[in-house]
């Protein structure tokens, strides 16, 4: 028996493991960052606004993907990761509520708190009596978060394009080395047999944050309801975007949502598709925020001529969500369905149009584009028997 298991910390191939009542309640947290981010695009709908969104998403989203990772090799239940646990939930809610000030005068609070996150994990893990495999996860974490955190709080120190600058450079650090499997100097890079240590866990983890990211759009759209006269037009807006919403999760757990788990057992490569996934998660909880961004503008103005940076993201967010649902099928089924593809040139073809029409048209415009292709998915499903995850190679 190695010192990790007897310690308790790191995950063996111990059967089908499931998300967790903690994992659950961290993922609550990443609910109100997601919509303060989708809330910050909303009040400035340029390509301003469209970048420092880009930015602030992608880091919120890191923290969840490590935190994830950090759980799937280590089991959530154990006073150590229940500690970290906790780290991250209380420095996310620091970067939510510096996040609509992050590129003004919240610069060092959001980045400090990141930084806080990404390498106190690490640190405090490290430190923890929990034997050679755990404290090199933890090792090659730390190290690398600790790279980033140099642009990072640089960033925080200088203002304009500098800051969003300095804040991308780190973002790439951060990404970059999760799919190069964190190489560390000494220890090396994190096995890939490790990646598939508890695939169902995993899979559960990425359905349940993809459905609670859905609920930033109900939220979002639901206080800016209420926010305003209760009209007939605002509420044909709000049931557009409801409606929305239910497609969104429609088309996702259709067939390739359903079987992410068999998918990850099935690859040649697991640790491929594990360092995929967020990846692709991440073009579809954008696409989510986008969304909410847009319908909050429909519901608040139903009846405005809809502008190009509006009409952009009422299609754009959808378009987002169907490219990373296209690849995420792709990993699964080896194919593509056409219906995505043709999805993606009517919302293309689409836009000129629908900025001579109100905001409504608009958001109905698009969503009646997933209707469509939750219909194709519908009419293949009854005409198809279910189909089986091909091997990746």
């Amino acid at each position: 028996m190695t010192t990790d298991q007897a310690v308790g910390l790191a995950r063996e191939d111990e059967g089908p493991q499931r998300a967790t009542l903690l994992e659950l309640f961290l993922d609550l947290v990443f609910v109100a960052a997601l919509a303060l981010t989708s809330r910050t695009l909303a009040q400035r709908l340029d390509w301003v606004g469209v970048f420092e969104t880009v930015v602030l998403l992608m880091a919120v989203w890191w923290v969840w993907a490590a935190s994830a990772l950090s759980t799937e090799l280590h089991h959530p239940g154990r006073p150590p990761i229940f500690a970290m646990t906790l780290w991250v939930m209380f420095g996310t809610i620091l970067m939510a509520g510096a996040l609509p000030g992050a590129f003004a005068g919240h610069g060092l609070i959001f980045a400090g708190a990141y930084v806080a996150i990404q390498v106190g994990r690490g640190a405090f893990l490290v430190a923890v009596p929990s034997g050679r495999l755990a404290q090199q996860h933890f090792g090659r974490f730390m190290f690398w978060f600790a790279v980033s955190a140099v642009p990072w709080l640089a960033g925080a120190f200088v203002s304009g394009p500098a800051r969003g600058l300095l804040w991308t450079a780190a973002l790439v650090v951060d990404y970059a080395v999760a799919w190069l499997r964190y190489p560390t100097p000494r220890i090396g890079r994190l096995p890939a047999p490790r990646y598939a240590v508890a695939a169902d866990h995993l899979a559960e983890r990425y359905q349940q944050i993809f459905t609670l990211a859905l609920g930033d759009l109900i939220l979002i759209i639901t206080l800016t309801y209420a926010a305003h006269d209760l009209t007939l037009d605002r509420t044909a807006a709000l049931l557009v975007g409801f409606t929305t919403a239910v497609l969104l999760w429609q088309i996702y757990v259709h067939r390739a949502g359903a079987l992410l788990k068999a998918a990850i057992e099935a690859s040649r490569d697991p640790g491929g598709f594990v360092r995929s996934a967020p990846n692709t998660h991440l073009l579809m909880v954008a696409g989510i925020v986008a969304a909410s961004a847009g319908f909050e503008a429909v519901i608040a103005h139903p009846a405005e001529r809809a502008s190009p940076w509006l009409v952009g993201v009422l299609l754009g967010g959808p378009a987002l969500f169907l490219l990373g649902r296209a690849r995420f099928e792709y990993e699964v089924f080896s194919r593509v369905s056409p219906s995505r593809l043709l999805a993606l040139l009517v919302l293309a073809v689409a836009g000129p149009v629908l900025v001579l029409t109100p905001a409504l048209v608009a958001g109905l415009a698009a969503t009646l584009v997933l209707a469509g292709v939750a219909v194709a998915d519908s009419i293949r499903a009854h005409g198809n028997p279910p189909e089986p995850p091909m091997p990746s190679t």
